[in-house]
């Protein structure tokens, strides 16, 4: 009996509504991009960026976004959500041109240290504008962005700038835009702590006799796996690290040391809030 013939299930139909511009196509903002063309939402996509690759442009028009180097491929198409994901020093010459594009649409700025009273003023004061602030880990969709909304964003254009955002991972909203120096300082720079300390546990390893291949391996593989147990776990990290640690053995060996007069805990405050200061000191020339 010949069996069944099996009806290949039907794409779901790309998302409907007005462009989401994006500016910046690089790390941060290609991310973005491509979380978005994951969720079906290619077709209504416009990303401009003037150092954008050919070999990029061209896969990312195959989704069926459009590409282009300057603002005037945006002039006209009344967005529904404008994201701004150029670096910080370019941002005062970059959102003017926007300003029209700016009007109607949900403004989300990634440009750390950049203030809304310095995007408000630039983009000729558009009413709804989101700061948010996504780390690195966002360019595999593992990321962790924080944002503010200006007081004037509706309560659909809050709903939307969440969506745009989750496309990278996950999203906590603020209560105050001068929270986003701390959340930099947190998670924004956090995985720079992490690496380091990967860097930190390679090269201790061989000094206990590890080959550095070995070693390498056993600080990163570690460092992914704790990671992916802290993600699945609903358990407290103190309380993983206590599971961890058997009375009078080894990790109680160690941590007696990192943990010894709370230095440990102290150096990244330390190293925390002179990143939040450097913010500080930063938003002050934006």
């Amino acid at each position: 009996m010949p069996g069944k013939r099996l009806t290949p299930k039907p794409k779901p139909a790309p998302s409907q509504g007005r462009p989401i511009v994006i500016v910046g196509v690089g790390h941060m903002g290609g991310a973005i991009a491509r979380g978005l063309i994951a969720a079906e939402l290619g077709p209504r996509l416009i990303l401009i960026d003037p150092a954008m690759k050919t070999a990029d442009a061209r896969t990312f028009r195959k989704e069926g976004a459009s590409t282009g180097a300057d603002a005037r491929v945006a002039q006209g198409t009344n967005p529904e959500a404008l994201i701004l994901a150029v670096k910080p020093q370019m941002m005062p010459q970059t959102a003017p041109a926007f300003a029209d594009a700016a009007r109607h649409a949900v403004v989300i700025s990634i440009a750390a240290g950049t203030q809304i009273e310095s995007l408000s003023l630039w983009l000729g004061a558009p009413k709804a504008i989101v700061r948010a602030m996504p780390n690195l880990p966002a360019s595999i969709g593992k990321g962790i962005s924080a944002a503010y909304a200006t007081p004037t964003t509706t309560a659909a254009q809050r709903k939307l700038a969440d969506r745009l955002l989750k496309a990278v991972g996950d999203l906590v909203w603020l209560e105050g835009e001068e929270l986003l120096n701390a959340v930099t300082a947190v998670s924004g720079s956090g995985p720079a702590y992490v690496f380091l300390l990967a860097e930190a546990m390679a090269t201790a390893g061989e000094r206990v006799g590890l080959p550095p291949d070995v070693a390498a391996t056993l600080a990163r593989k570690t460092i992914e796996g704790a990671g992916a147990l802290l993600a699945s776990s609903a358990a407290a990290p103190g309380d993983l690290r206590r599971s961890v640690t058997s009375p009078g053995g080894t990790t109680e060996a160690a941590l007696k040391v990192l943990m010894s007069e709370g230095r440990f805990e102290q150096l990244l405050a330390e190293a925390i809030a002179a990143a939040n200061a450097r913010g500080f000191e930063l938003a002050k020339t934006r």
